[in-house]
């Protein structure tokens, strides 16, 4: 059943979220983890467990409820913790997020959060949305100063995916992207350790 729905589009949808999830707020957990004195081990390892974990949990939901589902980690609360992290130690941190995520877990198990959800006005939750894209998208142009010629191919590259082919206009953005980094000598993969610990 699973493999008669699999196609490339399904693929590179859930290709783009990921992409998007782990490009625009990653380094806000490097930025938690830092203020928590992670070493670059336990970073590494908080990565990994979130990948892990959003990956099993998002296939075991889609399949159950036979319709996507993605979960991911919650960035407001990865942002809480670069400020409020500093001097607390370790320890106490995921004892804090072990108290949140069954708080969250009962919130949601229970209905609460359906029920608050549900006196939001949808014009309301999709501008909360667009407040927390706007500045991704903002970005994109203030890097104009800095890489104009990037900056514009990659933004050709998706206008013109999107009048061609729409489900692969990001992908085709990535691969303009990478191509004309590794082009102009601006993707130094030199400094990436490939083994396998």
């Amino acid at each position: 059943m699973f493999f008669k729905h699999l196609s490339l589009a399904a693929a590179v949808a859930g290709f783009v979220a990921v992409l998007v999830g782990f490009s625009s707020s990653v380094v806000i957990v490097f930025q938690a983890a830092a203020a928590l004195g992670a070493t670059p081990a336990q970073t590494l390892s908080w990565i990994w467990a979130l990948g892990l974990g959003m990956g099993l949990t998002s296939i075991g939901l889609s399949l159950h409820y036979r319709q996507p589902v993605l979960t991911a980690w919650s960035t407001p609360g990865a942002a809480l913790l670069v400020t409020a992290g500093v001097g607390v130690d370790m320890a106490e941190a995921i004892g804090a997020f072990m108290v949140c995520a069954l708080l969250i877990t009962g919130a949601g198990a229970s209905g609460w959060f359906a029920r608050v959800m549900n006196r939001i006005p949808q014009a309301l939750a999709a501008a909360l949305l667009a407040g927390v894209l706007a500045r991704f998208a903002f970005d994109a142009f203030v890097s104009l100063q800095r890489e104009f010629g990037l900056v514009l191919a990659m933004l050709l590259a998706y206008l013109l995916g999107r009048r061609l082919s729409p489900r692969y206009a990001v992908p085709g953005v990535l691969a303009t992207g990478v191509a004309l980094a590794a082009g102009r000598g601006q993707l130094p993969l030199g400094a990436v350790d490939w083994a396998l610990a």
